[in-house]
């Protein structure tokens, strides 16, 4: 498994979603992400974080509440949001940092 640091530094811009499998916000933008991941394809990375097996990340980014979307330009938080979003929104928050 790759550290946090390598995960936000993985593309020029890269997006963490922060969720819990418990979660019923989480799930219902699961559907959502894959889209915005097909969408986006090689432009942005996104990942998914589940916060039971990734505590000591969500932790360190200070997340508190889930879904918890953050984005990162060149290793750097540049948006972050929690709560369920919509899925245009949310795709134009992420296409808002890439070059």
């Amino acid at each position: 498994m790759s550290t946090y640091n390598d995960l936000i530094s993985s593309s020029p811009t890269v997006m963490i979603e922060f969720y819990a499998t418990w979660c019923p916000h989480c799930q219902k933008m699961m559907p959502v992400i894959d889209q915005i991941r097909e969408l986006l394809g090689t432009s942005a990375d996104i990942y998914q974080l589940d916060i039971d097996k990734n505590s000591e990340a969500a932790e360190k980014e200070g997340v508190n509440s889930t879904p918890t979307f953050i984005v990162y330009r060149d290793g750097r938080q540049v948006w972050r949001y929690s709560g369920e979003i919509d899925g245009n929104v949310l795709l134009q928050k992420i296409e808002q940092f890439i070059s």
